[in-house]
């Protein structure tokens, strides 16, 4: 099946692949080829992909996502998302300094807008320390 993984940036992946695991509103779904055609919202969180039937879990490839729109097809994937953060490409140090950072404005926010946005950046980061964290353990 087409995996095509599209980010407000452009095109981030497009090539075939044996399963994709998308989160959802209704927790995660695992799209294999041949999948009965669909349309959904994909909620922030960590994609998985498996490129190979033969690849076991120590070989999927992560991605950090934020929301979405998913369409399934029985020989296409197609995830639109406004970012998508590869395992590689995500700095843990970064990432753990931004949590720090969006968690003191979280503590110090005065209104509602500051706390939805200092709650919203600490979902993205805790997501892309998860998909960094899942990189490095399967890489032992």
């Amino acid at each position: 099946m087409q995996l095509e993984l599209i980010t407000l940036l452009g095109v981030k992946v497009s090539e075939p692949v044996y399963e994709v695991i998308i989160p959802t509103a209704d927790g995660e779904i695992g799209v294999f080829p041949g999948h009965e055609p669909l349309i959904s919202i994909a909620t922030p969180g960590i994609l998985a992909v498996r490129r190979q039937k033969i690849d076991d879990d120590d070989h999927l490839e992560y991605f950090a996502i934020s929301g979405g729109v998913i369409e399934i097809a029985p020989k296409r994937a197609r995830i639109l998302v406004d970012e998508a953060d590869a395992a590689p490409d995500i700095i843990e140090a970064e990432s753990r300094a931004a949590l720090e950072a969006a968690m003191q404005l979280r503590d110090q926010a005065t209104n509602q807008v500051e706390l939805e946005k200092a709650s919203r950046l600490i979902d993205r980061h805790s997501i892309r320390l998860k998909v960094a964290e899942l990189r490095r353990h399967h890489r032992r």
